[in-house]
């Protein structure tokens, strides 16, 4: 041990494993100890080891009970973060700050408002903790926004304690903390994380889950919750996808084969279904997310004057395109929200197509207004009927593993350099055929620096409300 200039004593660091990373430092004007800020920024994993570390040497150096902060924007994964230390430490005792919520002190349905919180009752609890008394914790129920009982608790054999919430960093709890955590993820993924938390907790809409996002969450993190998060020492980047959760996803074959109408229903049963549909699918890019390789986009779909909003990821497993999602019913406003949040619109999509349908398989006929030509769709659930149904059309050895975004994308690339000079055509060595051959991403890889800056001043996108309610209402004589 030794000391430096200002009189800390701390552990010589060293460089490497990440266990040595972990470091003590005493506190000024304290007998206690706390964890240096690891500087770097950790995954999942590496931050909840980091964690373990760091609560079993505050546990060796430190009397009483260790206070841990978990904190972070609505949706990052502070809940699963604790419940994984839960699971590797069953003697931790953990508190959600959630279930201090004062309903009296709701204003306009902001639930993120830091006065929400009742810190009389909590910081009590934690003092009562510290001198090894036992408390009774509230109990707050979500779905009648009230405090409906309480818990006791008593010191835990670690005496470890966790606190767990979006304002567990905050100014009032700072001085009583041992360490301090945060936990983010992405604005999209956090988003749809929230969405499907709350409809599970809080039987809210999706789309009044998302308004109260774009106008009291979002700002509510921007302005108190994001400057608590940099006082923290290990900060973590969760990168889980919710989309992985997903059961049964949409197993999709598509190709440009022709296949005649009397063809597709000599192949379906007699019972299917036969319907004619126009649909705008509005394509939205995640905040910070590259277009050519963004497999996440929100989806807004207009379809009969009805607008619907889809949550979807897809992968390609050639030659199927496989898309878990899950849609609501949501009305055009909510698109000013998204906006609010970072979501820029990527294309709008006007299809026209014959649908053919039975309970298990949908055959579909599209026709792209934009890319100027039909393709041949089969969807399905069951993975080997789609495919089955595909070979008896006749589709074998046509596939085109790609959405229509990624289409889309590859077309406009190839349109960008076509219309080069021809020297630099040949530099590039890209042609038409790339059309068919490749994806967005390998035609990029392919592309020089100044064709991509080239493509990046021409691609332009409708970044106001207002902008893209015109172009809905181009498309859409009866929008609002």
């Amino acid at each position: 041990m030794g000391q430096d200039s200002n009189g800390i004593e701390f552990h010589q660091k060293r460089h490497g494993l990440l266990k040595d990373q972990v470091q003590l430092v005493k506190r000024r004007d304290s007998i206690r100890y706390e964890i240096v800020s690891i500087q770097d920024r950790l995954s999942f994993e590496k931050g909840f080891f980091a964690v373990i570390r760091a609560c079993q040497l505050l546990s060796q150096k430190n009397d009483g009970i260790i206070l841990v902060g978990v904190a972070g924007p609505s949706g990052a994964g502070k809940t699963v973060f604790t419940e994984k230390i839960l699971n590797f430490l069953p003697s931790v005792a953990v508190i959600s700050m959630d279930n201090y919520n004062d309903s009296s002190r709701i204003v306009d349905g902001n639930f993120d408002d830091p006065r929400l919180t009742d810190y009389d009752t909590l910081l009590k609890n934690l003092e009562d903790l510290k001198e090894g008394k036992q408390v009774e914790v509230p109990i707050y129920d979500f779905k009648s926004s009230s405090r409906v009982g309480y818990r006791t608790l008593d010191v835990p054999p670690s005496r470890i304690v966790i606190i767990e919430g979006i304002y567990a960093l905050s100014e009032k709890l700072r001085p009583l903390l041992d360490l301090r955590v945060s936990v983010t993820g992405g604005v999209h993924f956090d988003l749809v994380k929230r969405v499907l938390r709350d409809i599970q907790r809080a039987g809210q809409q999706p789309e009044e889950i998302i308004h109260q996002i774009s106008e009291t969450v979002y700002p509510m993190y921007k302005a108190f919750i994001e400057p608590d998060l940099q006082t923290a020492q290990i900060k973590i980047i969760n990168k889980f996808n919710p989309f992985t959760g997903f059961q049964s996803p949409t197993y999709i074959l598509k190709s440009r084969k022709e296949v005649s109408v009397d063809q597709i229903k000599a192949v379906l049963s007699d019972g299917h279904t036969e319907t004619k549909e126009e649909t705008y699918d509005i394509y939205l890019l995640p905040p910070g997310e590259d277009p050519e390789s963004c497999q996440s986009y929100l989806r807004m779909r207009n379809k009969d004057g009805k607008y619907s909003l889809m949550f979807e990821e897809w992968v390609t497993d050639t030659p199927f395109v496989i898309s878990p999602r899950i849609t609501f019913e949501v009305s055009v406003r909510l698109l000013g929200g998204l906006m609010a949040l970072g979501y820029t619109i990527a294309t709008i999509l006007k299809r026209n197509s014959h649908v053919f349908a039975t309970d298990k398989v949908f055959v579909k006929i599209d026709w792209l207004e934009q890319l100027n030509r039909h393709y041949m769709q089969v969807q399905g659930k069951d993975r080997q009927l789609v495919q089955s149904t595909a070979e008896q059309l006749g589709l074998e050895g046509s596939f085109i593993p790609r959405t229509y975004i990624e289409q889309i994308q590859l077309e406009k690339l190839i349109n960008e350099v076509m219309a080069l000079p021809d020297d630099l055509k040949n530099k590039l060595s890209l042609d038409e055929d790339l059309v068919s051959s490749s994806s967005p991403k390998e035609a990029l890889l392919r592309a020089s620096a100044d064709r991509v800056a080239m493509r990046n001043k021409n691609l332009k996108r409708y970044t106001s409300f207002e902008e893209c309610v015109r172009k809905l209402c181009y498309f859409q004589p009866m929008c609002p």
